[in-house]
Protein backbone atom coordinates (compact mmCIF):
# COMPACT_ATOMS: atom_id res chain seq x y z
CA UNK A 1 0.00 0.00 0.00
CA UNK A 2 1.20 3.39 -1.19
CA UNK A 3 2.44 6.15 1.74
CA UNK A 4 -0.25 8.97 2.24
CA UNK A 5 2.49 10.87 4.27
CA UNK A 6 6.54 9.80 4.12
CA UNK A 7 8.47 11.87 6.36
CA UNK A 8 12.51 11.73 6.28
CA UNK A 9 14.94 12.64 8.73
CA UNK A 10 12.45 15.76 9.76
CA UNK A 11 13.97 18.77 12.22
CA UNK A 12 13.03 21.93 13.57
CA UNK A 13 14.76 24.84 15.47
CA UNK A 14 13.30 27.89 17.03
CA UNK A 15 15.17 30.75 17.54
CA UNK A 16 14.49 33.38 19.85
CA UNK A 17 14.24 36.79 20.13
CA UNK A 18 17.70 38.98 21.13
CA UNK A 19 17.76 41.06 24.17
CA UNK A 20 18.86 44.06 23.95
CA UNK A 21 21.65 45.54 21.60
CA UNK A 22 24.18 42.78 21.39
CA UNK A 23 21.66 39.86 23.14
CA UNK A 24 22.44 36.74 21.02
CA UNK A 25 19.65 34.42 19.37
CA UNK A 26 19.57 31.23 20.87
CA UNK A 27 18.58 28.02 18.70
CA UNK A 28 16.08 25.41 20.66
CA UNK A 29 15.90 22.64 18.58
CA UNK A 30 11.91 20.85 18.69
CA UNK A 31 12.06 18.13 16.30
CA UNK A 32 15.23 15.48 16.02
CA UNK A 33 15.57 13.42 12.98
CA UNK A 34 11.88 12.20 12.74
CA UNK A 35 11.43 9.25 10.35
CA UNK A 36 7.74 8.11 9.79
CA UNK A 37 5.30 6.98 7.11
CA UNK A 38 1.89 6.33 7.10
CA UNK A 39 0.23 4.17 5.17
CA UNK A 40 -3.63 5.43 2.75
CA UNK A 41 -6.39 4.72 4.73
CA UNK A 42 -4.16 4.12 7.88
CA UNK A 43 -5.26 5.68 10.95
CA UNK A 44 -1.85 6.62 12.72
CA UNK A 45 -2.05 8.42 16.72
CA UNK A 46 0.83 10.86 17.78
CA UNK A 47 0.94 11.04 21.51
CA UNK A 48 3.62 12.63 24.29
CA UNK A 49 3.61 15.30 26.53
CA UNK A 50 3.03 19.17 26.30
CA UNK A 51 5.35 20.48 24.43
CA UNK A 52 7.63 17.57 23.12
CA UNK A 53 7.00 18.74 19.47
CA UNK A 54 3.42 17.15 18.23
CA UNK A 55 1.93 20.27 16.74
CA UNK A 56 5.49 21.16 15.54
CA UNK A 57 5.45 18.14 13.42
CA UNK A 58 1.82 18.56 12.00
CA UNK A 59 2.65 22.48 11.30
CA UNK A 60 5.45 21.13 8.90
CA UNK A 61 3.50 18.76 7.45
CA UNK A 62 0.89 21.46 6.63
CA UNK A 63 4.21 23.47 5.12
CA UNK A 64 2.98 26.30 7.43
CA UNK A 65 7.02 26.26 9.46
CA UNK A 66 10.63 25.87 8.07
CA UNK A 67 12.12 22.26 8.71
CA UNK A 68 15.45 20.16 7.22
CA UNK A 69 14.66 16.60 5.80
CA UNK A 70 11.67 15.50 3.48
CA UNK A 71 8.05 15.22 3.96
CA UNK A 72 6.68 13.53 0.88
CA UNK A 73 2.77 13.73 0.57
CA UNK A 74 1.01 10.94 -1.61
CA UNK A 75 3.99 10.00 -2.86
CA UNK A 76 4.90 14.02 -3.76
CA UNK A 77 7.82 15.76 -2.44
CA UNK A 78 7.14 18.96 0.09
CA UNK A 79 8.87 22.10 -0.17
CA UNK A 80 9.13 24.26 3.53
CA UNK A 81 6.33 26.88 3.80
CA UNK A 82 4.77 26.06 1.04
CA UNK A 83 1.32 25.70 2.20
CA UNK A 84 0.18 22.50 0.63
CA UNK A 85 -2.48 22.35 -2.03
CA UNK A 86 -6.33 21.58 -1.10
CA UNK A 87 -7.80 18.41 -2.66
CA UNK A 88 -6.34 15.36 -2.53
CA UNK A 89 -3.84 16.87 0.22
CA UNK A 90 -3.67 17.46 3.65
CA UNK A 91 -6.27 18.69 5.49
CA UNK A 92 -6.38 19.85 9.45
CA UNK A 93 -8.74 20.39 12.39
CA UNK A 94 -8.24 21.75 15.68
CA UNK A 95 -9.20 21.24 19.47
CA UNK A 96 -11.64 24.20 19.65
CA UNK A 97 -14.02 23.82 16.77
CA UNK A 98 -15.98 26.75 17.57
CA UNK A 99 -13.25 28.90 17.01
CA UNK A 100 -12.86 27.90 13.33
CA UNK A 101 -16.35 28.88 12.10
CA UNK A 102 -17.67 32.36 11.58
CA UNK A 103 -20.56 32.87 13.97
CA UNK A 104 -22.30 35.22 11.64
CA UNK A 105 -22.77 32.48 8.81
CA UNK A 106 -24.80 29.91 8.06
CA UNK A 107 -23.49 26.36 8.08
CA UNK A 108 -24.35 25.92 4.74
CA UNK A 109 -22.26 28.95 3.43
CA UNK A 110 -18.95 28.05 5.63
CA UNK A 111 -19.27 24.57 3.61
CA UNK A 112 -19.85 26.07 0.70
CA UNK A 113 -16.75 28.63 0.60
CA UNK A 114 -13.70 26.10 -0.34
CA UNK A 115 -15.75 25.27 -3.32
CA UNK A 116 -16.67 29.28 -4.27
CA UNK A 117 -12.71 29.85 -3.88
CA UNK A 118 -11.74 27.07 -6.01
CA UNK A 119 -14.49 27.44 -8.59
CA UNK A 120 -16.20 24.01 -7.96
CA UNK A 121 -19.39 23.79 -10.27
CA UNK A 122 -22.36 25.62 -10.52
CA UNK A 123 -24.45 27.02 -7.55
CA UNK A 124 -26.34 23.89 -7.91
CA UNK A 125 -23.70 21.78 -7.77
CA UNK A 126 -22.01 23.08 -5.03
CA UNK A 127 -25.38 22.97 -3.40
CA UNK A 128 -25.34 19.16 -3.45
CA UNK A 129 -21.60 18.72 -2.68
CA UNK A 130 -22.45 20.57 0.68
CA UNK A 131 -25.64 18.05 0.84
CA UNK A 132 -23.54 15.34 0.49
CA UNK A 133 -20.87 16.39 2.84
CA UNK A 134 -23.22 16.77 5.53
CA UNK A 135 -24.90 13.06 5.19
CA UNK A 136 -21.06 11.60 5.16
CA UNK A 137 -20.12 13.37 8.28
CA UNK A 138 -23.74 12.04 9.82
CA UNK A 139 -25.96 15.22 9.41
CA UNK A 140 -29.16 15.72 7.57
CA UNK A 141 -29.17 18.66 5.32
CA UNK A 142 -31.09 20.93 7.94
CA UNK A 143 -27.81 22.05 9.03
CA UNK A 144 -27.51 24.20 6.35
CA UNK A 145 -29.27 26.88 7.45
CA UNK A 146 -27.91 26.84 11.53
CA UNK A 147 -25.54 29.00 12.63
CA UNK A 148 -22.24 27.71 14.69
CA UNK A 149 -24.16 28.99 18.09
CA UNK A 150 -27.45 26.89 17.53
CA UNK A 151 -24.66 23.70 17.62
CA UNK A 152 -23.55 21.25 20.12
CA UNK A 153 -19.85 20.74 20.32
CA UNK A 154 -19.51 17.70 18.34
CA UNK A 155 -22.34 18.80 15.71
CA UNK A 156 -19.19 21.65 15.29
CA UNK A 157 -16.60 19.38 14.94
CA UNK A 158 -18.87 17.35 12.16
CA UNK A 159 -18.77 20.68 10.13
CA UNK A 160 -15.19 21.39 10.58
CA UNK A 161 -14.47 17.71 9.68
CA UNK A 162 -16.73 18.21 6.66
CA UNK A 163 -15.42 21.49 5.54
CA UNK A 164 -12.06 19.97 5.63
CA UNK A 165 -13.09 16.62 3.20
CA UNK A 166 -15.35 18.73 0.89
CA UNK A 167 -13.02 19.30 -1.66
CA UNK A 168 -12.46 15.42 -1.87
CA UNK A 169 -8.90 15.77 0.32
CA UNK A 170 -8.25 12.06 1.76
CA UNK A 171 -5.60 12.68 4.42
CA UNK A 172 -6.76 14.45 7.98
CA UNK A 173 -4.64 15.81 10.61
CA UNK A 174 -6.52 15.72 13.28
CA UNK A 175 -4.79 18.19 16.66
CA UNK A 176 -6.71 17.55 19.71
CA UNK A 177 -9.95 17.13 17.65
CA UNK A 178 -11.60 15.71 20.61
CA UNK A 179 -10.00 17.06 24.09
CA UNK A 180 -12.61 20.06 24.40
CA UNK A 181 -15.76 17.84 24.24
CA UNK A 182 -17.91 15.44 26.48
CA UNK A 183 -16.82 11.90 26.65
CA UNK A 184 -20.01 10.81 24.83
CA UNK A 185 -19.54 13.32 21.98
CA UNK A 186 -15.61 12.44 22.02
CA UNK A 187 -16.38 9.00 21.31
CA UNK A 188 -19.13 9.54 18.48
CA UNK A 189 -15.63 11.90 16.85
CA UNK A 190 -13.47 8.96 16.90
CA UNK A 191 -16.43 6.69 15.18
CA UNK A 192 -16.46 8.99 12.83
CA UNK A 193 -13.17 8.97 11.64
CA UNK A 194 -13.10 4.96 11.48
CA UNK A 195 -16.80 5.20 9.35
CA UNK A 196 -14.53 7.85 7.14
CA UNK A 197 -11.58 5.56 6.78
CA UNK A 198 -14.16 2.47 5.85
CA UNK A 199 -16.34 4.63 3.33
CA UNK A 200 -13.51 7.28 1.48
CA UNK A 201 -10.50 5.80 2.44
CA UNK A 202 -9.69 8.49 4.59
CA UNK A 203 -6.46 8.96 6.31
CA UNK A 204 -5.97 10.05 9.51
CA UNK A 205 -2.84 11.31 11.78
CA UNK A 206 -4.46 11.69 15.06
CA UNK A 207 -2.59 14.23 17.64
CA UNK A 208 -4.04 13.39 21.25
CA UNK A 209 -2.47 13.69 24.88
CA UNK A 210 -4.95 10.86 25.35
CA UNK A 211 -3.10 8.05 25.06
CA UNK A 212 -6.15 5.91 25.63
CA UNK A 213 -8.46 7.70 22.75
CA UNK A 214 -5.24 7.22 20.21
CA UNK A 215 -5.17 3.46 21.44
CA UNK A 216 -8.76 2.98 20.54
CA UNK A 217 -8.82 4.39 17.15
CA UNK A 218 -5.80 4.24 15.84
CA UNK A 219 -3.99 1.29 13.97
CA UNK A 220 -0.75 2.46 15.96
CA UNK A 221 0.57 4.87 18.34
CA UNK A 222 4.15 6.56 17.89
CA UNK A 223 4.87 8.16 21.29
CA UNK A 224 6.89 11.61 21.30
CA UNK A 225 9.24 12.73 23.83
CA UNK A 226 11.45 15.84 23.75
CA UNK A 227 11.35 16.06 20.02
CA UNK A 228 11.75 12.69 18.97
CA UNK A 229 9.69 9.04 18.43
CA UNK A 230 10.98 6.90 21.12
CA UNK A 231 8.68 3.88 20.13
CA UNK A 232 5.39 2.55 18.38
CA UNK A 233 2.64 0.72 20.33
CA UNK A 234 1.05 -1.58 17.79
Amino acid sequence: MADAINIRGLSNAYRSRSFGLFGKKEIKPVLNNINLAIAAGEIVGLTGESGCGKTTLARCILGLIDYTGEIFINGRLQEPKQPRPAGGNVQMIFQDPGASLNPVKKIGRLLEEPLIIHRFGTARQRSLKVDETLALVGLDPSYKKRRAHELSGGQKQRICIGRALILDSKILIADEAVSSLDVSAGAQILNLFRELRQNIGLTVFFISHNTGAAEYLCDRVVVMKEGKIVKTLE
